[in-house]
């Protein structure tokens, strides 16, 4: 059986930080699903982020602020950051696969970043640290691989880095795809006060990705006292 183990070096930064992680099993990522969902995401998000410039919103900014407390490539921001920017600026997300449109709405509606990896190409465990540096890493969609920076926060597996700059990008190798049909799932929760919204939030992603895709899903909550879970 592998592990998602969150080591002590991520807990010395974000001691308060919880994270849903979700096996996602028996799915068919070729059902279709209401183009409505990804659709009034995009419409809405300036519900989320009223302000401008969208640094202005206060849960832009509680996650900038988290990306200054470790080492990141120039320009790196929380992926939910630059998903929520685009909408607000009219060029909406676009489909890309039935899951990914999922949980691409759930960013767009509740802010929280997700990843998503195919379980069949992940390799041993998954841990939650900080690099030592050099870790390779190919992101999705680039030509060339790009090594971790020492002091960077990245999820990695046996054969490296999965995530870069924590939930900043993912890489080629555990892409979930069309085919996919087991995926895992990590969606996380930076502060404390946000717990209970996170946590429906997440309940409420799982149950639409059991009713459309016809997958199993199992949650387990991630914290400090809580480090280490199965995925697999």
């Amino acid at each position: 059986m592998s592990q998602f183990i969150v080591e002590k070096p991520f807990w010395n930064i974000f001691p308060e930080v919880r994270i849903a992680l979700i096996r996602v099993t028996g799915l068919d990522n070729h059902q279709s699903i209401p183009d409505s969902i990804l659709s009034e995401a995009n419409a809405h998000v300036a519900d989320l982020i009223p302000e401008d410039p969208i640094s202005a919103n206060p849960f832009i900014r509680e996650w900038r602020e988290a990306f200054r407390k470790f080492k990141t490539k120039k320009g790196a921001r929380c992926a939910v950051e630059n998903l929520l920017k685009r909408a607000k600026n009219g060029n909406p997300v676009r489909s890309i696969n039935p899951l990914v449109d999922l949980y691409n709405a759930f960013s767009l509606r509740t802010g929280y970043p997700c990843g998503s990896m195919d379980t069949a190409a992940l390799k041993g465990d998954i841990r939650l640290t900080v690099a030592e540096g050099g870790e390779p890493f190919h992101a999705i969609s680039e030509a060339e691989p790009e090594p971790a920076l020492p002091g960077e926060v990245i999820y990695e597996d046996e054969k490296g880095v999965i995530s870069r700059c924590w939930c900043w990008r993912d890489a080629e190798r555990v892409e979930t795809r069309d085919d996919s049909t087991a995926v895992t799932m990590y969606i996380e929760c930076l502060k404390p006060e946000w717990q209970a919204d996170h946590e429906k939030a997440v309940n409420e992603l799982t149950d639409q990705i059991e009713k459309y895709l016809g997958a199993k899903t199992e949650t387990v909550f991630i914290d400090i006292d809580h480090n280490v879970a199965d995925y697999d």
